[in-house]
Order: C-alpha cells, then structure tokens, then sequence
C-alpha cells in the first residue's frame, strides 16, 4: 500500500470503534490538561453518587407520605412536607453542583482533545502533507472544532447518563425485588408466585424499547457522518467563494458559483432528510414508552394493590422505584440518536488523529529523501524527486551552497520546481538522496505566494517568533526600507493583513520580514524572479548590504540572471519509462 492509500484508508469508518476509544483515550492522556479532568470527573461522579442517595430516601419518603393522605393523618402529612422540604433543598443543591461540573468537564475534555489535535496537527510537515491526504485532508477545521466540540459535549453526556442510570439501577432494583416479592397472582382457580416480579416486568419494558430504538437508530450513525462531510464540504465551499469575491466579480462567475453552492447543498439537504425520517420513527418509539410508562407501572402492580398484598403508599413506592429501574434500563431508548452521533464524530475526530500519526510513515515499497538538519551549509547529496510520472534532478550530483552565495536553478514550466523547493524545505519526502538544510531559525523559504497569518503587523514580520524577540525600530526600519513605511504607524493594529493588502505589499512584506530575521539561507520559489525593476533592484541592494552573508537559492524557469547570480544549475527530468535525462 502506497502512503496515499495509507493515508485513505484512515478517514472516518477505517477504525474500529474499540481502536477509535483507545486513540480518544490516548488523546486525552497525553493533554496537559488530563489531572484537571480527572478532578473534575471525580467531583462529579462523587456528585451523581449523592444524588442517587437523595432519589433513594426521595422514593422511601413516598410510603408514609401517601398512607397519611389516604388516612387523612393531618399530622403525618404536615411532618411528611416537612421531610419533603429537606430533601428537595439537598437535591436541589446537588443538581444545580451536577450541573456546573457537567459543564465545566465538558469544558476540560474539549481543551484536552482540541489541543493533542491542533498539537498532531502542527507538527513539522503536517499541516502541509494533510492536505494532500485524500477525503480526511479536506475539512480538518471542521473536525477540529465543531466535531471536537460535539465529541466532548456527548462524550460527558452520555457517560453521565450511563453512570447515573448504572447507579439507579442498582440502587433501585432491590427496592424493587423487595417490594414485589409476595405478589401471587390467581388464574383459573390457581395461583402462583412469581419472585421479583415487578423487576421482571421493568426488564422486558425496557429491553423491547431498546431493541427497537436500535433497529431504527442504526443507520443515524452512517447518516451523521454523512452529514458532517457535507456540511464541511458547503462551509469550505463558501469561505472560498467569499475569499474570492473578486475573481469571480471580474470573471461574471455570479451563476456558476451560486449553482456549484446549490449543488453542495443539495447533497447537505438530502441527507439531513434522511436523518429526519430515522429521527422521526426514532421519536415515535420513545416518545410511546415515554408516555406509556406513566400507566405501565400501576397496571403491572394493580394485581398486588387490589389483592390487598400492597398498602397504597407501598404501590406509589413500587410505581416510583419502577420508574427509576426503567428510565435506568431504557437509557438506550432515549440516547440511540445520540448514541449515533456519537459514533460519527468520534470516527471523524479520531480519524482525522490518526491520519495525522500516519503522516510521518513511509511504506515499506517507497523510497524517501533524508533530511538532516542543524548542518552548517545547505548540502543537496545525489538528490532525486519523485514527481508523478517523473524524476526531477539538478545537473550535479552534489550541491554545497555556502554563506553568500547566489545560486540560481532553472527548469522549464511543469517540471516539477515547487516539488523541489518543498523537496529542499523537507516537506516533499517521495524520492531518494540526501539534503542537509541549516538550521531552521536561520533559513527563511519564501513560497511563490507569501503566507500573511492573521495578528498584528508586528506579529506578521516576527512570524513564526514572538514580537518581543524583536526591537520595534527594527519593524520600522524594514518596512521603510522595503517601500511600506505607510505602514509604520499601524504595527500593533490587528486585522486581516492578506485582505488589506495588496499581492505587491504582501511581497514587500516578505522582503521585510527577511530583513527583520536577516538569515543566513534563503530559498524562494519563483518569489525573486518575477519582480519589476524598481523591486528587484531594491532587492538586490539589500542582499548586497544589509543581507551581504545571506546565501540565496532561486528555484525559477526565467533565466535572466541581472549580475546577481554567481551559480547557475538546470533541472533535468528523467522519464520513469525512460532513463533518458532530458536536458531541460
């Protein structure tokens, strides 16, 4: 299997939901924020506790309290109220506490998940290599965010109403068996005793509801994965229409743009259809054992009240413990949606984790380029790059760029030089040979389009260190040098830099940030040879004073050398089919 395919095979529905657990473990154990969690999880597990202890005395308060009403005890009753006033205020209290740690842990559980991703994210390389990683490189923002978001707001739900069902039911459950253990039921003539048979009757109420709550909520778990992709691929499809207004202005491109939204849309609007008819038969089976349940129990303890074997205090004990024996065991009835929303994000969070990991694999079969970092000059050993049906190479086997050197590489359009420059960059692995690269804080690589982040202006010239790592005049003066100095007085303003300006200042902007790291190595893809006069020579006399010991390599296919460049090397492509180089 190639690395491409590899990387395939890890999009939501390729792990296993017990793999996808124990990666969603890993991520959380692995968070700098996991003994925070695990406090707060803690407090609510202790407060879940006491309010199943609360539900118990609440329940055992049911038998006097309506014996008095039946009695017409007025004093009882008013003693009963009494009882009633502590115990609604104790459990008042420990709901308003469960609700704040429920929130506050899914608060914790999203920081821990979100930063391990955006940690797997950034790393090295990464970022760059997702996006050609198939479907689970298209929306990572969206995985990030609001699945992550999802993730962790079911993931504390649901565990809280499984524990607490858990604990209801077993607390329950013996009141229960206790309860209706004398019932004797008379049929034909004949009676008989059957054990416990209140607790019989919750199990099969619940066990059919979950049943079918299972059969008709399974395919939301498909469907919800669905879903998200297609809300991801609309919502991308849209900050891009955005992002380009005005290309599609000057094209007249309104009507295919609005069509191509259309149709994503359509595919988000038919498959959230398809959720609403499950979620619509869904409803009407929880909905009925919802409403049923307020009669079930009565009727299957009518028998033992009207043989006179139960009080009626004890029979409203008996319809309230079995009430909570019930709610305890058809949890599945009313969470088989979010059972299966559940899944589907956990497949996309995790997948999107675990092609992250895989990302740094090479298959056995395919040969990668060694990078070696921290060397002392930029080394280029018998380098090949494996571009689609071809192989790019330099003219010479071995390539030393030292310390002030100007050297230019020059390949014809389509051959393959961004793959080099990223080859060069360490972030195109697929080929073989060796390169040493400097170190990274003394090598800037400047991309045919400048990457502008978002901050202030001061925080753009210092990317990727904190401003504080520089002097404020130092930002002024590279700006003033590099034909910005308009720009000056809005250093500290925050705002989208790569809308505000224009293509031409982004790429004056880039030749100041060069001026404020000043490195010894810069390599540019086509960035320095397609200026107009003024810039380049502008350019060139700040690499011939400020910059004098920087070393530049110009990946390019223009072949016009203005003087500047003291090395000059040709790429050279070799045919897969063919081991003919083609001098280019």
């Amino acid at each position: 299997m190639s690395q491409d395919q590899s990387l395939l095979a890890s999009v939501p529905g390729a792990l296993g939901t017990a793999r996808q657990l124990r990666a969603y473990g890993d991520a959380v154990c692995g968070s700098v924020g996991r003994y925070k969690l695990l406090l707060l999880v803690a407090a609510l597990a202790v407060a879940i506790g006491a309010t199943t202890i609360g539900q118990l005395r609440l329940n055992a308060w049911y038998e006097p309290f309506f014996d008095a009403v039946k009695n017409k005890d007025l004093a009882s009753f008013i003693r009963q109220i009494a009882v009633f006033a502590v115990v609604a205020g104790v459990l008042i209290f420990l709901n308003i506490a469960q609700t704040w740690l429920d929130q506050w842990t899914k608060i914790a559980l999203r920081d821990c998940v979100t930063r391990e991703l955006l940690l797997q994210w950034f790393m090295p390389r990464r970022a760059f290599l997702l996006a050609g990683a198939g479907p689970v490189g298209v929306d990572p923002d969206q995985r990030v965010q609001e699945d992550t978001r999802r993730l962790t707001e079911l993931t504390v739900s649901l565990a809280v109403g499984i524990f607490q069902s858990t604990l209801l039911l077993t607390s329950f459950v013996g009141v229960l068996w206790l309860l209706s253990r004398g019932f004797v039921f008379e049929y034909g003539g004949s009676s008989f005793h059957i054990p416990g048979f209140m607790v019989w009757a919750a199990l099969i109420y619940a066990a059919s509801g979950s049943w079918l709550s299972w059969r008709l909520g399974r395919p939301l778990i498909e469907l919800n994965a669905t879903r998200y992709a297609r809300d991801a691929e609309f919502r991308f499809g849209l900050i891009r229409a955005n992002e380009a207004s005005d290309g599609i202005a000057l094209s007249g491109g309104e009507l295919g743009e609005r069509v191509r939204l259309e149709r994503e849309f359509d595919g988000v609007i038919g498959v959230t259809r398809r959720i609403a008819n499950v979620a619509t038969m869904l409803t009407g089976v929880t909905s009925g054992y919802g409403w049923f349940a307020t009669v079930a129990p009565i009727v299957a303890a009518a028998p033992g009240y009207f043989g006179g074997q139960l009080t009626f205090g004890e029979l409203m004990m008996v319809v309230g413990a079995f009430n909570q024996v019930q709610q305890a065991l058809r949890w599945y009835v009313d969470n088989a949606g979010n059972i299966a929303d559940w899944r589907a994000t956990l497949q996309r969070v995790m997948g999107l984790r675990q092609a992250l990991l895989d990302l740094d694999q090479t298959a056995p079969s395919e040969s990668r380029i060694a990078v070696i970092e921290d060397e002392p000059a930029l080394v280029l050993e018998n380098l090949t790059v494996h571009v689609a049906d071809r192989l790019v190479t330099v003219d010479e086997p071995v390539v030393a760029v030292e310390p002030g050197e100007h050297l230019l590489i020059i390949g014809e359009p389509g051959t393959g030089k961004s793959m080099l420059f990223r080859a060069l960059a360490g972030l195109w692995p697929r080929g073989t040979g060796r390169v040493r690269l400097p170190s990274r804080a003394c090598t800037i690589f400047l991309p045919q389009r400048p990457y502008v982040p978002n901050g202030s202006l001061g925080e753009v010239l210092a990317y990727p260190f904190d401003p504080s790592a520089f002097a404020e005049k130092d930002f002024a003066c590279a700006l003033e040098r590099t034909d910005l100095h308009h720009l000056v007085p809005l250093l500290d303003r925050v705002t989208r830099w790569d809308r505000e300006l224009t293509v031409d200042e982004q790429q004056h902007l880039a030749f100041a940030r060069i001026l404020v790291h000043r490195p010894q190595w810069v390599v540019s893809d086509e960035a320095l040879c397609h200026l107009n006069d003024d810039d380049r020579r502008m350019l060139f006399s700040i690499f011939g004073n400020e910059l004098s010991k920087t070393a530049v390599v110009s990946i390019s296919s223009n072949d016009a050398q203005y003087g500047f460049y003291s090395r000059i090397l040709h790429l050279t492509v070799h045919p897969r089919a063919d081991a003919t180089p083609k001098k280019t």
